[in-house]
């Protein structure tokens, strides 16, 4: 007998909550409709007034890739960055050496290459900030600016959010270049680094070879020239020394081309530490924000927002028809 009663009273209940949002239907449509138009209304006005005064823009996101060899044993040099990189919050290494991609996010994040790209775009004064300006800024850039790299691929990805889309492109590939010059600078790929100091010392040595030439050439046109027969033993023992040291000059070259050209064949069948796959172009399609989803969330909350209404008006109705739970609120026994 229990059970029949809860179950009536179960369908009572269910048959009361219909009851009152057919009570306030018109309101509950009303309202969802209303949210539904303003959300369609603010799309439309948020599409037509200009990037900069919009509350609502359109946002892209140009993006770079980069190809990052994350081969512990080719950073091992570069243990010493590890420390620099843990005060600062990050963690490019683990016991086995240094992590190049994680290397490269803590550069993106470095104050570095922030200040060098907020001095380049001119964002203190483009973005308005006028308390604590270089904190402010880099703060700012740290939310536009992103990186993030795939284990699987060694793809390294750099991103910029914005409204202008060629500016996004520009800060990107920037801070690409700023990327590919610090690797540079701190020796992470030391094949590249090898290859460019043999590449400066064949440079230097081709240059001594070709001034030591011209300095046996004029010492040879002296001789057929010199009118003092005294000066000619020391002209000639000139000449012997200058050929000497071009002798010598030319075997370094040698050998240093040998080495060069072993070292070509060598980075040809290893993978880059860092390599450059794609720049950053101006991408034709927003990345956001998604108007459509906005409007489909903003006419749910309204509905949701009016049944809690109805039962809200219907529960302050019953209140006021209730003597007890009056007399409750006023105070009386």
């Amino acid at each position: 007998m229990n059970e029949v009663e809860t179950k009536n009273e179960d369908e009572i209940s269910l048959i009361d909550l219909f009851a009152v949002l057919l009570k306030r239907k018109w309101m509950i449509i009303g309202i969802t409709v209303a949210g539904a138009v303003l959300a369609v209304l603010i799309s439309i006005i948020s599409l037509v007034l200009p990037p900069k005064k919009s509350f609502l823009p359109n946002i892209y996101t140009p993006k770079a890739q980069m190809l990052i060899n994350d081969d512990k044993g080719s950073g091992a040099s570069l243990g010493n960055l590890s420390s620099l990189a843990s005060m600062a919050g990050f963690n490019i290494g683990g016991g086995g050496g240094v992590s190049n991609s994680s290397l490269a996010t803590y550069l993106v994040n470095s104050n570095t290459i922030q200040d060098a790209v907020i001095a380049k775009f001119n964002f203190i004064e483009e973005w308005k900030i006028e308390k604590s300006p270089v904190e402010s800024s880099r703060k700012a850039l740290k939310k536009k600016l992103h990186s993030n790299f795939d284990d699987e691929t060694g793809v390294f990805t750099l991103s910029f959010e914005d409204i202008d889309p060629a500016l996004g492109r520009d800060v990107v590939n920037y801070v690409v270049e700023l990327l590919e010059k610090r690797f540079k600078e701190l020796g992470v790929d030391k094949n590249q680094l090898q290859k460019t100091n043999l590449e400066e010392n064949i440079n230097t040595t081709y240059n001594e070879i070709v001034t030591l030439q011209k300095q046996i050439h004029e010492i040879e046109s002296s001789v057929q020239n010199v009118y003092n027969p005294y000066n000619t033993p020391s002209i000639v023992m000139d000449a012997t020394l200058v050929k000497t040291e071009l002798a010598v000059q030319e075997e370094v070259y040698k050998q240093l081309k040998v080495q060069y050209e072993s070292l070509k064949v060598s980075m040809a069948s290893e993978k880059p530490v860092f390599q450059i796959l794609e720049y950053a172009e101006i991408p034709d399609m927003k990345s956001g924000p998604s108007r459509g989803k906005l409007c489909i969330i903003v006419t749910f909350a309204a509905f949701f927002i009016s049944v809690f209404l109805a039962f809200l008006l219907n529960a302050i109705e019953n209140i006021k028809n209730d003597p007890e739970a009056m007399a409750k609120l006023k105070g009386k026994k």
